[in-house]
């Protein structure tokens, strides 16, 4: 039997996300049985119950840059021995748009119907991206651009907002890696190119495979629920980023994740990226949707 449009609305009410923004990270196939109407229908439920949805909608694959010898710091979970000794003046990398519809793989399916949709609102970030539909989307995004990645989070947050893991844990919470800057954390950058193919540099996040760890922490936040074999949990988003930031303050290696080679986890646990590294906003104005 499919899943029911009460079913999802039930879980919806008993996690008290009604009229409030919420930073959805989903796995639809998590819920065993297909769900009626797909992941379009699972949207119109959100809006209906008078939620803004918020999801991360990354593309590092499709804008990434090779930067230049000048722009590439030191502590920046990256060998930069495997790059070219330097990067063409101009690159043959398009420039992100937000119109754009292009995310990665592994977003899902959700963040790309999500962007289907006429109404959507996207972030400026050409890496790391959020997306919004619904009555506060617009506010949401509008606080983020290419120097300012975790904006849209900082204002979920600021609103009362909520993250819902649905059928996914920890690893996926993308709301962790602000608490990481919040707890002193320099993120670390990345590149992409403008309209000229010119690099500039933007901040990502970390390596988010260890954030389980911080399951005794954010247990007592979260409000769960089931739906079919999809397991459910809600969390109030500024109470997370205090929690986890207190958490990395007293042990930065709390997040570390199992693999002793990974220069995410090792660059960031020791406080992220050293020497210059100077940030850029290019405009990203409005083009067709491609």
């Amino acid at each position: 039997m499919p899943i029911s449009t009460g079913q999802l609305t039930s879980a919806m009410d008993d996690l008290g996300l009604a009229d409030r923004p919420v930073m959805v990270h989903s796995s639809l196939r998590s819920f065993g049985d297909r769900v009626d109407g797909g992941a379009d229908a699972l949207l119109d439920l959100f809006l209906a119950r008078g939620c803004t949805v918020l999801v991360p909608t990354f593309s590092e694959s499709q804008f990434g840059a090779v930067p230049p010898a000048a722009m590439r710091p030191e502590r920046n979970a990256i060998d930069y021995a495997e790059l070219p000794a330097d990067a063409p003046a101009v690159q043959d990398v398009p420039e992100y748009t937000v119109d754009s519809t292009v995310v990665n793989e592994g977003m899902g399916i959700l963040p790309a119907r999500l962007l289907a949709r006429p109404d959507a609102e996207r972030g400026r970030h050409p890496l790391n991206s959020f997306a919004a539909l619904g009555p506060q989307a617009h506010d949401l995004i509008a606080a983020q651009s290419a120097a300012d990645v975790y904006g849209p989070l900082r204002e979920l947050a600021g609103r009362g907002g909520a993250v819902l893991l649905m059928g996914v844990g920890l690893d996926r919470m993308t709301l962790l890696h602000h608490a990481e800057q919040a707890s002193g954390r320099r993120l670390l950058v990345r590149w992409a190119c403008d309209s000229g193919g010119r690099v500039f540099m933007v901040e990502t996040g970390s390596c988010s495979e260890g954030f389980p760890r911080l399951e005794p922490v954010l247990r007592p936040l979260a409000r769960t629920a089931r739906v079919g074999e999809s397991g459910w949990a809600a969390y109030p988003a500024k109470e997370v980023i205090d929690a986890a930031r207190d958490a990395m303050c007293a042990d930065q290696t709390v997040t570390r994740c199992a693999d002793d080679s990974c220069l995410r986890c090792r660059d960031s646990i020791a406080g992220g990226p050293v020497g210059p590294a100077p940030l850029a906003c290019p405009s990203l104005e409005r083009r067709p949707r491609r």
